[in-house]
């Protein structure tokens, strides 16, 4: 067996997503994930009844991180809801929830935010200089890469160690949603130790009426698109361990008093 073959660890010009992994691949590693996000990071469906009224139900249990739990074996926990700022999940949301709870930490997080913010609410993207690495409770910025980054600063002070995954927003019909977001969150991954993009506007399908066909049931997701997400997440993360091998040699050690001095931390 070639093994190198298999895990395709010297193919230096595949492209994310290039390979969907069948069985969640490398992204098994990891034991605890949090799932940061809003409505398509919660399962929602998107209801309407016979007067025309339409109803929005987050069922956590079709969500993507729960599609990976089960294709990964790890523990995904939603941190999340239908409607989600990263204002909001900063200000009250994942403290009312008990989110940041010592039983809660986690050794991976995939945070899905910035559609609501962005899109919807018309917030302010800001950038880098709006994020203060040494006292974020003080003097972070009210935009959206100030409370995004709040997010992961909370979350490393429970887990420095913790890997984390910026997800961009998908493109539709007319193009990139906000090329302004995709770029802050490789920015981020500039000033952030261990944290990677899950580029969905770089490198997903084009969410157009064609794709809303098979996997959207009105505005939201329908179950196998929550599906798809999940293995276009596991194959992307998959990827990225393959490339940066030496940052995941000690995973297995996150959350617990061990490390291997000998290799990276």
């Amino acid at each position: 067996m070639d093994w190198k073959t298999y895990f395709r660890f010297e193919d230096e010009n595949e492209k994310p997503l290039e390979r969907i992994v069948p069985d969640g691949g490398l992204c098994k590693i990891f034991r605890t994930v949090g799932c940061v996000g809003d409505s398509l990071a919660s399962g929602e469906f998107e209801s309407k009844d016979a007067a025309g009224e339409k109803g929005y139900h987050d069922m956590f249990e079709y969500s993507w991180g729960q599609f990976m739990a089960r294709d990964c074996g790890f523990k995904a926990y939603n941190f999340s809801r239908g409607g989600m700022t990263a204002r909001e999940y900063m200000e009250s949301f994942a403290e009312a929830n008990g989110f940041w709870s010592a039983d809660k930490v986690c050794q991976a997080y995939i945070l899905a935010l910035g559609v609501n913010d962005i899109v919807n609410v018309h917030q302010p993207v800001g950038g880098i200089g709006d994020i203060d690495l040494g006292d974020w409770r003080n003097n972070n910025k009210e935009t959206f890469a100030g409370y995004y980054a709040a997010i992961v600063q909370r979350l490393k002070e429970n887990q420095p160690k913790a890997r984390f995954f910026f997800v961009t927003m998908p493109r539709d019909e007319n193009g990139s949603r906000s090329p302004e977001h995709t770029a802050l969150l490789y920015k981020l991954t500039e000033i952030f130790e261990y944290s990677y993009v899950i580029d969905l506007d770089g490198y997903a399908p084009v969410y157009d009426a064609e794709f809303r066909k098979y996997f959207f049931l009105g505005g939201h997701m329908n179950a196998a698109g929550y599906a798809f997400t999940a293995k276009m997440f596991e194959s992307y993360i998959d990827w990225i361990i393959r490339r940066s091998p030496e940052d995941f040699m000690q995973i297995g050690f996150v959350g617990t008093e061990f490390h291997n001095s000998e290799y990276k931390w």
